[in-house]
């Protein structure tokens, strides 16, 4: 049982005793003592204080005197306010010690047959252009958040949502027949996504000459926007597809094959994958069968026009428009139809889309209608809104081509650790190795400042900062781990083990390493609860800052009395471990040599 539990335990005990109050100890949560009292662990009393009738102070003392007389664990207390500050038994921080390395998966629970299936679906690219900037952040909070959910004992269905039907996919289907000469990824040498991306700028900018010819001629923009020659040989190759005119719809194919083979090879380099992937263009017409489902049942209504609605006003929203008056579908129709398939495939618990927060009113309306049609989780579906991200430079538009495109970035990401690996002059390693560690770091300081920032706040990605070895970044944090690897293979080969050390009682930096591994499942069920990655990246931080700090302080092969030493790279192996685990959370390698 760890400290924790056996404190909440005993203070369950004490205010039964004192005051006669039933208090779950599942509901008494100790804190990790500030560091500027004295104490380990931290109790608020202030729950107890009406049934005691006396002071926040007096109720701690009492508290604390019974905790002192009953609980061999507590040396000792003090009490600040309502806070009663507990120091616990050095002795007790080995057996802590102990019980974490001698338990498999430690900060984990594992998934039963009767866990609750929750689907995360994140990535949901468009299939005019590659992933840039934005999709990498959208794929590594989606990614990162199904491990943790996994870890907190949960089923989970990992999916995606591709778009690759619209106006959007015909703009760049049209440029391609139009000035594409039959290029292939083949003859170009070019990935077939970024091919079609190259595709999409290219028509926006011959559309963009010839609205300027039509204002030139006279007409107000909005008249040239109609106008315009190339906009309506888009829209009618849309109709065309929409037709299933056997012409569009091969072009169609050719070309989004080509984007798939471009995305998977991203999706690999990003180390994320899907366990299933849906297609707007197979879920819009589900979509379109159920909100008709729904107007039949008087769910939804439809105007003269034609089109159908839903009256959301008594949910203190608007109306919601589901299908266009000629009867084509809006994007809510689509998410419509997806939840539909998704629940005919799979029986979910819960449903969390991984999309930026400008959806957030979108995910409002879909979460009301879903619950409306039947949907049991539609009423509870998690929008998992996340802020934008931007370089120094400013923000980034598709149609101007002035994204930062998702591969450019890793390779930059993957060269920077390249040059800081040559500036550092260190290690004796083949180039095949130099290459994978570069990969590893690159990869890492890319994923780890993406996803150690609050996932609700816009950011700033800043690529040299987030490579620095020094201070919160990822590159940090892998050195550290390597180095404890290099100490724990040298005491291999000296003959030392991590055995032995039950007797020795740890100084105050040694019980402050135990006290935050012994944090970590803590940490993970509260980034399960709160969906947040950022909660695992700088828990790791912290860890790695602190045993970095008892690593100068403190020699450990060098250290003379054999079970110190033992108790010392016991130390050493978990904090290694925990690290190796936290950041696979979040999708991370550790390398174990750098």
């Amino acid at each position: 049982m760890s400290i924790d539990n056996i404190i909440a335990q005993a203070v369950a005990r004490a205010v039964k005793e004192l005051y006669g109050v039933d208090a779950d100890p599942a509901s008494i949560v100790p804190q990790t003592t500030k560091k500027e009292f004295e104490g380990n662990l931290t109790i608020v009393v202030f729950p107890w204080v009406k049934a005691a009738r006396k002071s926040p102070e007096a109720v701690g003392a009492e508290i604390g005197d019974w905790l002192v007389a009953n609980e061999p664990a507590v040396n000792r207390y003090n009490v600040i306010k309502g806070f009663l500050n507990i120091v616990i038994e050095p002795a007790y921080f080995t057996s802590m010690l102990s019980h974490i390395a001698e338990t498999p998966g430690y900060g984990f629970k594992e998934p039963s047959d009767d866990s609750p299936l929750v689907m995360v679906e994140y990535s949901s690219p468009n299939t005019n252009k590659p992933l840039h900037l934005g999709h990498v952040r959208n794929n590594l909070l989606g990614y990162s958040l199904s491990r943790i959910l996994s870890a907190c004992g949960n089923r989970v269905v990992k999916t995606n949502i591709v778009n690759d039907r619209g106006i959007h996919i015909c703009k760049s289907m049209l440029a391609w027949k139009k000035w594409g000469d039959g290029a292939t990824p083949e003859s170009t040498g070019k990935k077939g996504d970024h091919l079609i991306g190259d595709f999409y700028v290219l028509f926006d900018k011959h559309y963009k000459a010839e609205l300027k010819e039509l204002v030139a001629k006279g007409l107000s923009e909005e008249e040239a926007e109609k106008q315009s020659p190339l906009m309506l040989e888009a829209r009618e190759m849309l109709r065309r597809w929409e037709q299933k005119d056997p012409e569009v719809r091969g072009l169609w194919e050719m070309m989004n094959n080509w984007v798939y083979a471009g995305f998977d090879e991203t999706y690999k380099r990003l180390g994320v994958d899907f366990d299933k992937i849906y297609y707007e263009s197979n879920t819009y017409l589900e979509g379109k069968d159920k909100v008709l489902e729904g107007l039949d049942k008087g769910i939804m209504y439809r105007k003269e026009d034609g089109s159908v609605w839903a009256d959301l006003t008594d949910a203190g929203l608007d109306h919601k428009l589901l299908l266009r008056s000629d009867g084509t579908s809006v994007y809510m129709t689509q998410d419509i139809g997806t939840a539909k398939l998704r629940y005919q495939d799979f029986p979910i618990d819960k449903m969390i889309y991984v999309v930026g927060n400008e959806q957030n009113y979108h995910f409002q309306v879909l979460s009301l209608l879903l619950d409306r049609l039947g949907f049991k989780w539609g009423k509870d579906l998690v929008h998992f809104s996340y802020g934008m991200v931007e370089l120094p430079e400013g923000k980034m538009k598709s149609r101007e081509g002035t994204v930062v495109d998702a591969d450019d970035l890793m390779d930059e990401m993957i060269q920077g650790a390249r040059d800081v690996s040559a500036e550092r002059g260190k290690g004796d390693f083949t180039p095949e190795e130099s290459e994978e560690i570069a990969r590893i770091v690159g990869m890492g300081a890319l994923k780890y400042f993406l996803l150690k920032v609050d996932p609700r706040k816009n950011m700033t990605f800043n690529p040299k900062e987030s490579i620095d070895f020094n201070g919160n970044t990822g590159p940090f944090i892998q050195y550290t781990y390597a180095r404890i690897r290099s100490v724990l293979r040298k005491a291999a080969d000296a003959g030392y083990k991590a055995e032995g050390y039950g007797a020795v009682e740890p100084n105050e930096k040694e019980i402050s390493l135990i006290q935050h591994l012994a944090d970590y499942p803590s940490v993970v069920a509260e980034a399960g609860r709160t969906y947040s990655p950022a909660l695992i990246a700088n828990y790791v931080y912290e860890l790695v800052k602190e045993y970095n700090q008892f690593y100068h302080d403190y020699s450990i092969l060098n250290e003379s009395v054999a079970a110190v030493r033992a108790l010392r790279l016991a130390l050493s192996e978990e904090v290694s471990r925990v690290v190796k685990s936290g950041m696979s959370l979040l999708g991370i390698e550790v390398p174990e040599r750098m």
